[in-house]
C-alpha cells in the first residue's frame, strides 16, 4: 500500500508538471494583457514598462519556473484586470463552486443510484423505461439548453424558483454559505439540476447495466438457493459487487462537475470559480486562466487518488493480490 501510494503521488507531480506547462503555454498565445490593462493614450514606452513589471519581457524559461514555484506556494499573481491578488479572487468565488459540485454531485450520485437500481430490478417495468426515457434525455441536451428550459418553466412561468444568483449568503468566518438562508437553497436547486443532470443519467445507466450483469452471475443463485431474502440479495449481493465501476465513474464525474460548472454559472450568473474564469478570459486575464486550470487539474489528481485508494476499501480481490499495478 505504502509503495502504490508514493507511485501514486509521484505520477501526480508529474500531470501537475505537464498541465502548469500546457497551461503556461496555451495562455501565452492568448493576447497581450497589456492592451487590456492600458488605454488608447498609453505611450509605447509606458506599454514597455508595464511589460518588464509584469515580467513578460522575461526568457519564457524564466517566467515558467517562476510560475511553478509561485503555483506551489499558491502565490498565483496579481490579476491583470482587477489588480488583485488571484488567490484572493479564487478564494472568494470557491465557495460558491464548491457548494454547487457538492449539491450537484449529491444529486447525481443518490438519484442516479436510485434509478440505476430500480431499473435494474424492473427492468420491464413502466417507471423503469420513464427513467430510460429521462436518461436519454439528459444525456443527449447540453447543459446551457436544460438550464435555459429550466430557467424558462421553473421561474420565468411558475414563479418557484430564482433564475440567476446565489440568494442571501451568511458568512462563517472566511467562508460564504447560502445553506443557512431560505433563498440560498432555493437559488441551488436549478443550476444543481443543470449541472448534475448529465452525470446522474451516466451513472444510472451505469447501475442499470452493472446490475442486470451481476443478477446473472452463479453467485447470485447460489444465494437465493441458500433462501436469501430478496433485499439481502439484490442490496447485499447485488448492489455491493457494482461499486467499483461505480466509484470510478462518480470520482471522474465529480471532478468534471467542477471543470464544467463554467456553462452552468454562465447561465445562471453564478459568483462562483468558472464564472471568474470566463470573465478573465474575455479580459485577457492571463493569472486568473492559468490559476483556475492548475486548480482544476489538482482537484483531479486528488480525487483520482481518492478513488484508486477507495478500491482497497471496496474490493477485496485487491487487497489479497497485494500492491496494485501503477
Amino acid at each position: 500500500m505504502i509503495a502504490f501510494v508514493i507511485r501514486r503521488i509521484l505520477q501526480a507531480v508529474v500531470v501537475m508538471l505537464l498541465v502548469s506547462l500546457l497551461s503556461f503555454t496555451l495562455f501565452r498565445y492568448v493576447g497581450d494583457p497589456v492592451v487590456s490593462m492600458v488605454g488608447r493614450d498609453t505611450t509605447f514606452e509606458e506599454r514597455e514598462a508595464l511589460r518588464g513589471e509584469l515580467g513578460l519581457n522575461d526568457p519564457v524559461v524564466i517566467q515558467f519556473a517562476r510560475f511553478v514555484k509561485n503555483a506551489s506556494m499558491g502565490n498565483f499573481g496579481m490579476s491583470y484586470e482587477q489588480r488583485r491578488p488571484v488567490l484572493d479572487l479564487i478564494t472568494e468565488r470557491a465557495p460558491a463552486t464548491i457548494e454547487l459540485s457538492f449539491v450537484s454531485g449529491l444529486f447525481a450520485l443518490l438519484v442516479g443510484i436510485f434509478m440505476g437500481v430500480y431499473s435494474g430490478l424492473h427492468k420491464d417495468g413502466f417507471l423503469s423505461k420513464l427513467f430510460q426515457s429521462i436518461s436519454l434525455v439528459g444525456i443527449s441536451l447540453p447543459p446551457f439548453l436544460v438550464g435555459i428550459l429550466l430557467i424558462y418553466g421553473f421561474a420565468v412561468i411558475l414563479g418557484w424558483f430564482p433564475s440567476m444568483g446565489r440568494g442571501e449568503v451568511v458568512k462563517l468566518g472566511f467562508w460564504s454559505t447560502g445553506f443557512l438562508s431560505y433563498s440560498g437553497i432555493v437559488s441551488l436547486v436549478l443550476p444543481a439540476i443543470t449541472l448534475g443532470l448529465f452525470q446522474m443519467t451516466l451513472i444510472m445507466r451505469l447501475v442499470r447495466s452493472e446490475m442486470l450483469e451481476v443478477l446473472r452471475t452463479d453467485y447470485i443463485k447460489f444465494a437465493r438457493a441458500r433462501g436469501l431474502t430478496n433485499r439481502a440479495v439484490h442490496f447485499g449481493h447485488a448492489l455491493k459487487n457494482t461499486l467499483v465501476p461505480v466509484i470510478t465513474v462518480t470520482g471522474l464525474q465529480l471532478g468534471q462537475i467542477i471543470a464544467y460548472s463554467i456553462i452552468t454559472e454562465t447561465v445562471f450568473q453564478w459568483p462562483g470559480m468558472g464564472y471568474l474564469f470566463l470573465q478573465a478570459v474575455q479580459r485577457v486575464d492571463l493569472p486568473v486562466m492559468g490559476a483556475y486550470l492548475v486548480l482544476v487539474a489538482l482537484i483531479f489528481v486528488i480525487i483520482n487518488f481518492i478513488v484508486d485508494c477507495l478500491y482497497y476499501v471496496v474490493d477485496p480481490r485487491l487487497r489479497m493480490e497485494g500492491p496494485v499495478v501503477a
